[in-house]
This record gives structure tokens, C-alpha cells and sequence, in this order.
């Protein structure tokens, strides 16, 4: 007779979680930032405001971003004005939209991470869906489900207003189901519509959103996440060795978001580059100590690209060698902060960039590496990663 202990440990995979497959989404509606300020400011009917497109100017061109993609066009724009007007009431409107169009882009990106994947949509067992831009019921999940058809007994989890940090948040999720149930297959989607919760016109009275509307874009990621690949089948691409969550001290307030009539409004504290670089080599040492590595610039670098304050601040603070963040940066400037879905985003691109150098694995070469999901709390998401040699 098998004792409880025992049904348990049969219940669990042998080997660590890792990540098999990566897909990516983003709207077709591409905006430059070269040309972004004169558009914002001629589609809210702004342009009276010229003090304030000039300041925006200077934002935008600072933030490092080439281009963006954002679901809103100006057709819709037209079609619901009062999401162009700082604080009117637009909720519904947004909701209408986001609703609909939250799980759809989250599809696209799974059906690529499914197609990589290469095995049938019945092994999936566990679906984890994260968003900050969309609540109903049913939610997101159960709309994925139903556009991918999934079978209906798979396990379904949904993820609401991680904002930044959900990159993080998912992985240490998808790692507890793919180690605690042995043969899970868990689909992990990140889908973020920021333009369509988070646009407003510019007003005087709320700086932070001017950065906000300089930085946030639209964009979905996916994974196959599982224990014990089949050999010659799943070709794992980095395996999660640990995952751990933290609120930065004395950061209460400096990164928050609510929602009102007038759909998602924030606030951006300048503190936020300094309270990440002061405190990140703590969860650094934390993260690596098991593993004896004390050297920042011996691993790979998956860091959420916030903004290029952050990321300077954390290059200097640590002594990183300049090419540590080149995939955060690249991914900064060619789609912007979409969120928790940015470092999926970098990890796919350092993935294929490995691959196009020959650089012998996934890690850029590197067996070890960390990714940082930096959010509203203001929360860090610490994830040690392994890659896997090409």
C-alpha cells in the first residue's frame, strides 16, 4: 500500500521547471516617437496646450523608445472622444473595448508559442493568463480557452493588475504548477492593451501621465512552461531555478494606479530608478548566494526596461559592462514598456540573438542568468534562470 508521502512525491515532476516556447504579439498599429507628440497633442485637441507639448517633447525624447505599437488608432479615437479627454468618463468604452481584444492578442502570441512548441493543444494542462487591462466575468482565462479551444478541464488561473512586475509574477507561478504536477504543461499568457486603459489627454495637474503616455505600449507574450522534456521532442530554451517577490522599503505610494470613470490613472515618482539600483544587489546576493556567483557581469540580464533612468541606475550601481541590458534597451526602443510583457519580450529576443551569433546557448553564451520584474508596489519579481545550450 502506498503511504500519503509517497502519492505525493509520485504526484511531482523529477526535474526543474524549465521554458520550452516563446511567442510574441503586438497590434499592427505601429506609432513613432519621433512624430508621437504632435499626434497626441492634435488628437486630444490639445494643441493650445504649447508649454506642455514642448515638455512632452523633451520626454519623449529622452525615453530611448523608436517606435511603439499601440491597439488605439485615431478612427477610434474619433469614434469615442471622451477617452481623449483628461478624467471624462470612458470606462465603459475602454472596457468594451479591452474585453474583446485583451485575450485576442493574448491568442496570437500562444498559437506561435504552441506552433514552436509543436505538440497538441489537448497536453496543455494548466492555463495562467495576466493582464492589467481588462476585468469581467468570465474573465480572460475562460475567453483564451474558448478562442484557442482548450480542452475545458484545464486548469485555469487569471492574473489582475501585476502591471509591470507580471513577467515575473507568472514565471513563479508557472514553476510551482510545472514541478508540483507531474506531466503539466502550463500555457503562460501576458497580454497588456496600456493604450487603450491608460490614455488621456494631457492636463497640467498630472505630469506622471505625460511619462506614462512617452513609455506604455501595447503588446502579448506566451510560454510553455513544463517539468521533464521529452527527449528528442521539447527542446527547452531556459529552465527556472528559483523565483521570489519583494516590496522595496520605503517605497509605499512612488508607483500606483487607479481605476475611475475616467479608466486607469497613474502616478510616476521620479525616486523609482534610485529605490531599484539602491536595493537590487540585495536581491541579487539573495538570489545567487546557493549558487556561489557574486559576479554581476558573469550572467545574462533580464531586467524590465521601466525607462532608461532605471536602467542606467542599475548599469552603475552594479558595474555592469555596457552590453549587460542591450536586449532591455533594444526591447525599450523598439516596442516601448508594455508591462509585464516587456521581459518576455527580451528573453525571446536574447534567445534568437544567441542563436543568430552562435553564441553556444540561449544565455548569450552564459549558463546563469536573472530576470527583474519591477511594478507597482513598488514590487520586484526575482527569477534565477539557467539557459540551455543551442
Amino acid at each position: 500500500m502506498v503511504n500519503a508521502q509517497e502519492f505525493r512525491n509520485s504526484q511531482r515532476a523529477q526535474g526543474p521547471a524549465t521554458i520550452m516556447a516563446i511567442g510574441t504579439a503586438t497590434p499592427s498599429n505601429c506609432v513613432l516617437q519621433s512624430t508621437y507628440p504632435d499626434y497626441y497633442f492634435r488628437v486630444t485637441k490639445s494643441e493650445h496646450m504649447k508649454e506642455l507639448k514642448e515638455k512632452f517633447k523633451r520626454i519623449c525624447d529622452k525615453s530611448m523608445v523608436k517606435k511603439r505599437y499601440m491597439y488605439l488608432t485615431e478612427d477610434i479615437l474619433k469614434e469615442k472622444p471622451n477617452i481623449c479627454t483628461y478624467m471624462a468618463p470612458s470606462l465603459n468604452d475602454r472596457q468594451d473595448i479591452a474585453v474583446v481584444e485583451v485575450p485576442k492578442l493574448g491568442e496570437e502570441a500562444a498559437v506561435r508559442a504552441i506552433m514552436e512548441w509543436r505538440q497538441p493543444k489537448s497536453k496543455i494542462t494548466h492555463l495562467v493568463f495576466s493582464t492589467s487591462c481588462s476585468v469581467d466575468m468570465p474573465a480572460a482565462d475562460y475567453q483564451l480557452t474558448r478562442l484557442l479551444d482548450l480542452h475545458p478541464s484545464v486548469q485555469r488561473f487569471v492574473m489582475y493588475q501585476h502591471g509591470c512586475y507580471a513577467g515575473g509574477s507568472v514565471l513563479r507561478l508557472a514553476k510551482d504548477l510545472a514541478e508540483n504536477n507531474k506531466g503539466a504543461r502550463v500555457l503562460v499568457v501576458c497580454s497588456e492593451l496600456s493604450s487603450v486603459v491608460s490614455f488621456h489627454g494631457p492636463d497640467k495637474s498630472n505630469i506622471d501621465h505625460l511619462v506614462g503616455r512617452a513609455l506604455f505600449s501595447d503588446g502579448a507574450a506566451a510560454m510553455i512552461v513544463g517539468s521533464d522534456p521529452l527527449p528528442g521532442v521539447e527542446k527547452p530554451l531556459f529552465e527556472i531555478v528559483s523565483a521570489s517577490q519583494t516590496i522595496v522599503p520605503d517605497s509605499h505610494g512612488v508607483l500606483d494606479g487607479h481605476t475611475r470613470e475616467a479608466g486607469l490613472v497613474f502616478h510616476i515618482s521620479g525616486r523609482i530608478p534610485r529605490l531599484v539600483s539602491n536595493n537590487i544587489e540585495k536581491l541579487l546576493v539573495e538570489a545567487f548566494k546557493p549558487f556561489n556567483i557574486m559576479d554581476w557581469n558573469s550572467v545574462f540580464w533580464v531586467a524590465h526596461p521601466g525607462g532608461p533612468a532605471i536602467l542606467d541606475q542599475v548599469e552603475e550601481k552594479l558595474g555592469l559592462d555596457p552590453d549587460k541590458l542591450r536586449a532591455s534597451r533594444g526591447v525599450l526602443r523598439e516596442y516601448g514598456n508594455m508591462w509585464g510583457v516587456s521581459v518576455l519580450f527580451i528573453l525571446n529576443e536574447m534567445r534568437h540573438s544567441s542563436r543568430t551569433h552562435g553564441l553556444g546557448s540561449t544565455g548569450e553564451g552564459l549558463e546563469w542568468g536573472v530576470l527583474f520584474g519591477i511594478g507597482p508596489g513598488l514590487t520586484i519579481e526575482t527569477v534565477v534562470l539557467r539557459s540551455v545550450s543551442i
